[in-house]
């Protein structure tokens, strides 16, 4: 394995910088550098050379092999993509079909490249945390852009790559998925060999002890999914935050730290395997002190222990309603029963303190007594849905 030819990177978008630095990798036999410039190249005709992109991607094969990555790549786990010869964006979920190799693979990666930290071989369910350490803790991801982390194993690689996160600066990581698959909320995952974790053993404490926010200050958009995940997030740089699950050790949804830089907030609170749903009082952590940027909450994927009238009053009355400029509720199911009066009065009382923002609902809008032009003349495009962003961590099964 060629070693990792140590440079100034450029830290400018400046193309001639680059091609100082290509002349760098290719007199030090790095093939990094051919690759600057062909995507330079590839870059500049809009991608119409087709043959050089083929060509890109075999010098980028090469670029793996040589630094001892490609193992990584043909297990299967692991999906790159590269820009100027560092990582760009790297996502990362434990393949089923390869794990036989995969012993051979980690001690191969532990004996190569000294950075990755040292895993119990003879725990098979240690080894993702190898195979993440050995791409995040890599040199060539000095620059990467785009983490995304589903985790298997999460009792042990979790932890394991919150320090690999923290382990070096990444000045230009911007978006960050992390965390593991459920269906139902609470309950027990599946390791890589058959095992049982049960997320109820990290209430308290949380999954992850090392906190990586340090080391990443361009971060801006963060994704969470599973329980328990953090002690907390303390990074007021984030923007966009959305969060499946619980994902601090203390069981809150809102109040998970220092996020005071967060415009767009997606909550998606289920209930969980015991039967119970988010407390609607949690709303109570939504403080403009504690959210002072936030625009737009989408709320669209949470079921809460209340109404949809009670929650729809806790919102009407909460501090951080007059900032918004959006909001996606669940549904909107109101009768007379849960107002003790006509729903459709009850709601025109409230309509302007709404009147400010997009409104939204995700599910059903259903107001007893009212048809639907009469709901959307108090509340225009109530059926439009959510505004919220995009996410790369999905469901499991989707």
């Amino acid at each position: 394995m060629r070693s990792f030819v140590v440079a100034d990177v450029p830290e400018t978008d400046d193309a001639e910088a680059w091609f100082t630095y290509a002349d760098v990798l290719t007199a030090a036999g790095d093939p990094r550098g051919a690759a600057i410039r062909l995507e330079h190249a590839c870059d500049a005709d809009g991608g119409a050379a087709g043959g050089d992109r083929a060509r890109l991607a075999g010098l980028y094969a090469e670029v793996e092999r040589q630094l001892g990555l490609d193992g990584l790549r043909t297990d299967g786990s692991w999906r790159f993509t590269w820009r100027r010869g560092f990582l760009d964006e790297a996502r990362f979920a434990l393949a089923e079909d390869t794990g036989a190799g995969r012993r051979a693979l980690v001690e191969g990666l532990l004996a190569d490249h000294p950075w990755v930290a040292a895993v119990d071989l003879t725990d098979p369910e240690c080894w993702e945390g190898a195979l993440i350490d050995a791409v995040l803790s890599h040199p060539v991801a000095h620059r990467l852009r785009v983490p995304e982390l589903r985790l298997t194993d999460y009792h042990h690689s979790a932890e394991h790559s919150a320090r690999s996160l923290a382990g070096a600066p990444r000045p230009r990581l911007e978006h960050l998925s992390f965390g593991y698959g459920f269906e139902f909320l609470y309950e027990d995952g599946r390791t890589s060999t058959g095992g049982r974790i049960d997320p109820m053993d990290y209430h308290g404490d949380g999954l992850v002890q090392t906190a990586p926010w340090d080391s990443l200050p361009a971060l801006r958009t963060l994704e969470l999914q599973g329980a328990f995940l953090l002690g907390s997030i303390l990074h007021d740089g984030l923007t966009r935050l959305r969060v499946r699950g619980p994902a601090t050790g203390d069981g809150a949804y809102f109040d998970l730290g220092s996020t005071r830089g967060v415009e767009s907030l997606v909550v998606e609170a289920e209930c969980d395997v015991f039967g119970g749903c988010c407390p609607v009082e949690q709303l109570d952590e939504l403080t403009t002190a504690g959210f002072p940027a936030l625009k737009h909450l989408d709320l669209g994927g949470s079921e809460f222990d209340a109404t949809s009238f009670e929650l729809f009053s806790a919102l009407a009355e909460s501090p951080i309603l007059p900032q918004l400029e959006s909001l996606t509720l669940p549904d909107l199911r109101i009768g007379r029963s849960d107002c003790e009066g006509e729903p459709l009065v009850v709601l025109s009382r409230w309509a302007p303190s709404f009147a400010h923002l997009a409104l939204g609902v995700r599910g059903t809008v259903d107001v007893e007594g009212a048809d639907g032009p009469e709901v959307d003349r108090l509340f225009p495009g109530i059926g439009a849905g959510s505004l919220a962003m995009g996410t790369a961590v999905e469901r499991e099964g989707d």
